[in-house]
């Protein structure tokens, strides 16, 4: 295929393009991919859960500012570009029972009408190949729910003149293939897990793996294994940018990387749509595309 690769990235807030598929990312940018990250809200109502930083007065009441700086570092550390779709946080609800959203908030946007942001920004930059969240968000935040829904539109009418016309929009263009990012997947988990307590060190994922198997939480089919071992420091230096919300001596960053890469040097996803044959399980997001 002659044409330039282009993979995008559809996230809910600034630090999940770090936390969710950024090793890829970087592979991916490193073989000469042209990779667009869009972030669908700033993140203002993200608490800060950097211990460090929690108490920090300039950076309570500066949040949103503080995110999009956040957001400009990591994006230079991964080599990718970045749009904002312009939606606000929605918040993470807490309480018995859950307050409502607020209003205006992303989670609350008319699907198909909040879906035309994401249209003209794939028409605009022509990917073959999305990623976004499963219908669960991959934790049920209300803007990775949301995420998913506007992502599906998207992929679904983005060529669609009818429903998004030319006009308002920009030209037409298809999306090859859909991904749901599964990286928090039970496999690597009980791997890393399992590989840390064999070498009597203690793992992070005890509480994960007691939560879900208490919670009953089904496994996902993971159809594609992206190795990517060799970008997990640029991951993690991408991840430490977001530093209101990562936390450089916390549980994301305990197990050395020489067991991450001996053990699972993969990201994994779950391939939801394609437009082109392919084989399971694949080893590169432009499995099928590559080839035509």
């Amino acid at each position: 295929m002659t044409e330039q690769l282009r993979l995008m990235a559809v996230h809910a807030h600034p630090d999940d393009e770090s936390s969710k598929g950024a090793a890829t990312m970087a592979k991916y940018v490193d073989e000469g991919v042209d990779v667009l990250v869009a972030t669908c809200t700033g993140g203002e109502r993200g608490s800060i859960l950097n211990p460090k930083l929690q108490g920090d007065t300039y950076v309570e009441e500066h949040i949103h500012e503080v995110r999009r700086k956040e957001m400009d570092e990591a994006r230079e550390i991964l080599g990718v570009k970045q749009a904002w779709l312009g939606f606000v946080d929605s918040g993470l609800p807490e309480g018995d029972p859950l307050p409502p959203l607020p209003e205006g908030c992303f989670a609350l946007q008319e699907v198909d009408e909040a879906a035309g942001a994401l249209v003209r920004l794939i028409r605009e930059f022509r990917p073959q190949v999305i990623t976004t969240y499963d219908e669960n968000g991959g934790y049920p935040h209300p803007d990775h729910i949301m995420t998913h829904k506007i992502s599906m539109v998207a992929f679904e009418y983005a060529a669609d003149t009818e429903k998004y016309p030319e006009e308002a929009f920009g030209p037409a263009w298809q999306p090859q293939k859909l991904y749901y990012n599964q990286g928090f997947n039970r496999q690597r988990t009980e791997a890393m897990h399992q590989a840390m307590l064999d070498r009597g060190l203690e793992s992070p994922y005890t509480q994960w793996l007691e939560r879900w198997e208490k919670m009953g939480i089904k496994e996902r089919e993971i159809t594609t294994f992206v190795p990517c071992g060799d970008f997990f420091e640029i991951r993690d230096k991408a991840l430490i940018a977001h530093a209101t919300q990562i936390d450089p001596d916390g549980g994301w960053f305990r197990v050395p990387m020489d067991i991450q890469r001996e053990v699972w040097p993969t990201e994994e996803y779950e391939l939801a749509k394609s437009r082109v044959e392919t084989s399971l399980p694949e080893h590169d997001l432009f499995a099928g595309i590559r080839e035509n």
